[in-house]
């Protein structure tokens, strides 16, 4: 099994940790800077992120992968406001322009205050059904050679056919609810999860297998981190500490709630619940951004110097994790630092690893 490493590319250097007052809503030159940062760094692909109020990810990507010749892409894409067919071209027809680089990273949206945004007013329940059905004409599409009919809740389709196809466009799929389980174990080439526990990730790994084996399918699994590194543990926990006070700094200037909000998706109430017994679990992750941000989106760490957070990577690559979707708090520098510093040691230690097992194989 390979690992992957995923990184990110935003639509400017934003974090949890910087003012948000005096950033461009959309920054070309950091989108520039950061999608060469991170092929030279040696990163497979990066995340291009989807909001209701967020530059499109799909035209951000397009962008840099024309200013790029080896990075992937993993755009986030929320179904429901393209119809599929016309979803399913747009994302081919990119795939085929950069040479097979894309993936698709289906956010079907939990906040109800997000989706109205865009004039949605469904349900959770109603939006995974919706998503199931999405993908499954997205497939078609994909795949059909020949005009098809669909007759659904959502979709009805007439003699659907597109004449460009994707080269192999993976499905990324997240959400730990019993739809999005489901939904997962359907269609999903990869499923994602935020940063848990070891115990949370294992239990999170077998379900979605037992989910996708009534399907006939075993998905890839990536894992959502922020690692914080530096020269001496010590000093990696210190920046931890310093970052966990600036965010609280920012939000009570900001008005932002820390408290007495219970977000609705599944994934990070589990993450309060861990950081509520300290922001310290598994002797490498860290919790502390999620416990006073309100575990939003991607918000657990990886804290020690470069060769033990390679080590803790190399504890989920063997719970059976083949991905690894990283980002920092200082996104265009933590890149680089990250490509330089952090990426050839987890490689390493996998290969190390396969190559135990291997060896294991050939004496049994």
């Amino acid at each position: 099994m390979t690992v992957k490493f995923i990184g990110y590319i935003g639509f400017n250097n934003e974090s949890e940790i910087h003012s948000l007052r005096t950033l461009r809503p959309l920054d070309r030159d950091y989108v520039e800077a950061a999608a060469k940062a991170q092929e030279e760094g040696g990163f497979d692909r990066v995340l291009v992120p989807f909001g209701s109020n967020s530059p499109e990810s799909q035209i951000v990507a397009a962008h840099a992968a024309a200013l790029t010749t080896k990075l992937g892409f993993l755009i986030a894409h929320r179904p429901g406001f393209t119809q599929p067919t016309v979803a399913a071209r747009q994302l081919a027809t990119l795939d085929q322009l950069s040479g097979g680089r894309v993936a698709v990273h289906i956010i079907t949206g939990g906040a109800d205050e997000e989706m109205a945004k865009d004039g949605d007013d469904s349900n959770k329940a109603q939006r995974y059904a919706r998503t199931d059905e999405y993908l499954k004409v997205l497939r078609q599409e994909w795949t059909a050679e020949k005009p098809f009919d669909h007759d659904g809740d959502f979709y009805r389709i007439r003699q659907g056919f597109a004449a460009v196809k994707p080269q192999n466009l993976p499905v990324f799929f997240g959400g730990s609810s019993p739809e999005a389980i489901d939904v997962a174990g359907r269609h999903a080439d990869v499923y994602a999860l935020w940063g848990e526990t070891q115990a949370q990730v294992r239990e999170a790994v077998a379900t979605i297998r037992a989910s996708a084996a009534r399907y006939g399918r075993r998905p890839g699994f990536s894992l959502s981190l922020r690692p914080i590194i530096a020269d001496t543990e010590e000093a990696a926990w210190k920046r931890a500490d310093e970052i966990v006070e600036i965010v609280r700094d920012l939000r009570e200037q900001a008005g932002a709630q820390t408290r007495d909000h219970t977000p609705p998706h599944a994934g990070a109430q589990r993450l309060l619940q861990t950081a509520a017994a300290g922001y310290r679990a598994d002797t490498r992750l860290w919790t502390g951004l999620a416990a006073v941000a309100g575990a939003q989106g991607n918000s657990t760490g990886l804290v020690g110097t470069p060769e033990q957070v390679a080590d803790a990577f190399l504890d989920y690559y063997d719970l059976g994790i083949d991905h690894f979707l990283i980002r920092g708090f200082d996104p265009l520098g933590d890149a680089v630092t990250y490509g330089r510093e952090l990426l050839p040691l987890v490689r390493e230690r996998v290969a190390r690893r396969d190559a135990e097992r291997d060896d294991e194989r050939a004496v049994a």
